[in-house]
């Protein structure tokens, strides 16, 4: 509206307007040439906010103008007005206003930095400390299966000698299975921020079974055939203890990982892995080996062959309850071994009233039976399995692995100084042949993509020190040259 007012022919009013619109601190015309807007002023309506606005201009540009001496009325009218864009708040002011609040660039970046830093910093710190809790419990747990398989296995051998019962001795452990569920809600209530009531809890678990719960039929199609592969697998590896030393049986028994692979290779078609096959390799190896050991005699046999039934056994158990039920949760897996302990109390009692009145295992009077030999073997496998099952909730599934490999030489330390064992060549090849295969085993399924990487980081770090030092022998050639040029003119000179 105010360019209007200039005359199209004056250039020099154009220059003006625009060194007007610049520097707003000095005046564009005299107050008489704008007095038509002036008469508009009467009939200006100001919102509220605007006149706060104003009001807040006003009192800011008065006190930086008041340095220059601007308070003439023509200014003030300027000011109110906003003519020709004069307007000191919404530009001298707000840029005051952004130079004291917003930091300058680089120093914004450098906080951006400082801040990205910390967090970075604070993020590695707590991976690191969740690594190495991890780490540490890895390693208790380790020691837990190592001395908990170890010790059933030794204290299951020393059973023997004065009660010869492995199914009664099977039966009896597994009714300690009952506890699983009660130990897990005990965990549940102290950890659980929510904490349920054990009906909802049982109720929550059941799911597991199907949409209906654990009904009769699911309990004989679902959790009897289980409960009996857990009987088979104890009692044949309880009953190997009694043929051979528990050293052969707790190396033996590690082929159990080389079946579940062939297993889950041929019923679930899980991934084809080369190095698994050759781990399977070496665990039928060792088994012949280990018969080859002890001259092929038939306590020996028999005994290997009872443990390579407890291996195949477990692998599976282990492969059907993937195919049927899938992966469970911790809560679901405690009910389902209680479920087992049920199905055992209800229907594989009959099984030891009827071997002791056959006197197959048969003992005169109960004052007899060891009990807390039963009781103590009960409970380290019942701590054996608890850790196998729950332990991957606190530390790596490959470290809990690792205590089953770890408990063949300390069995083995065990039988050199309380039996007659004899470590031939074979034997000690054969263990360490099964045991490679284990680790093998333990391998993830993409390690050979890890190995590829770490080949090709190594490469690239030697090409990369290898330029490195071809400048340094470079760089260090004119240097020498330069020293040497001095002398060679001085003797010139």
């Amino acid at each position: 509206m105010g360019i209007r007012e200039f005359p199209n022919g004056s250039a020099r009013g154009k220059a003006a307007t625009l060194g007007m619109r610049r520097s707003p601190d000095v005046s564009p015309r005299r107050l008489s040439d704008i007095s038509p807007q002036l008469r508009q002023l009467k009939y200006l309506v100001v919102d509220e906010a605007i006149k706060e606005d104003l009001k807040w201009s006003r009192s800011v540009e008065d006190l930086t103008s008041a340095s220059v001496g601007l308070t003439s009325i023509e200014e003030r009218i300027l000011r109110i007005t906003g003519y020709y864009g004069y307007q000191p708040w919404a530009a001298s002011y707000k840029r005051d206003e952004r130079s004291r609040e917003s930091p300058a660039p680089a120093e914004a970046q450098m906080q951006a930095g400082a801040e990205g830093g910390g967090r970075v910093n604070r993020c590695c710190w707590k991976c690191s400390v969740t690594q190495l809790k991890k780490i540490f419990w890895g390693v208790a747990v380790v020691l837990g299966v190592c001395s908990s398989w170890s010790g059933s296995t030794q204290l299951a051998k020393l059973t023997f000698k004065k009660f010869d019962a492995p199914f009664t001795l099977t039966w009896f452990a597994t009714n300690w299975n009952f506890l699983f569920f009660p130990l897990y809600y005990l965990g549940h209530v102290f950890k659980s921020a929510e904490k349920q009531s054990p009906k909802q809890r049982y109720r929550e678990c059941c799911r597991f079974f199907g949409d209906n719960g654990l009904t009769l039929k699911v309990f004989f199609t679902k959790a009897a055939p289980f409960g009996v592969l857990w009987t088979l697998t104890n009692y044949l590896y309880l009953h190997a203890i009694k043929k051979i030393n528990t050293t052969d049986v707790s190396v033996l028994f590690c082929c159990n990982k080389a079946f579940v692979f062939l297993l889950s290779w041929i019923v679930l078609r899980d991934r084809f892995m080369g190095v698994r096959i050759v781990a399977a390799i070496f665990a039928i190896a060792g088994i012949v080996m280990m018969t080859y050991a002890d001259g092929f005699h038939s306590h020996s046999v028999i005994g290997i062959a009872l443990v390579v039934g407890s291996a195949s056994m477990s692998a599976l158990y282990k492969v059907l309850f993937k195919l049927l039920l899938g992966s469970a949760k911790f809560g679901e897996a405690a009910l389902f071994l209680s479920v087992l302990a049920v199905f055992n109390v209800l229907f594989v009692t009959c099984i030891p009233v009827i071997l002791y009145f056959t006197k197959v295992e048969y003992w005169s009077s109960f004052d007899i039976v060891p009990w807390g030999n039963l009781c103590g073997f009960s409970i380290l496998l019942l701590t054996f399995n608890i850790l196998l099952n729950f332990g991957i909730a606190i530390t790596y599934p490959t470290l809990i692995s690792l205590g089953i490999v770890l408990s063949v030489p300390v069995n083995a330390v065990v039988d050199h100084y309380t039996s007659e064992i004899v470590f031939n060549s074979v034997r000690v090849i054969a263990i360490i042949i099964i045991g490679l295969g284990f680790l093998l085993l333990l391998l993830p399924e993409e390690w050979d993509v890890w190995v590829i990487k770490l080949l090709t980081r190594l490469k690239v770090r030697k090409k990369e020190e290898i330029p490195e030092g071809n400048g340094d022998i470079a760089s260090g050639l004119p240097n020498k040259s330069r020293r040497t040029r001095p002398s060679m003119s001085s003797f010139a000179h």
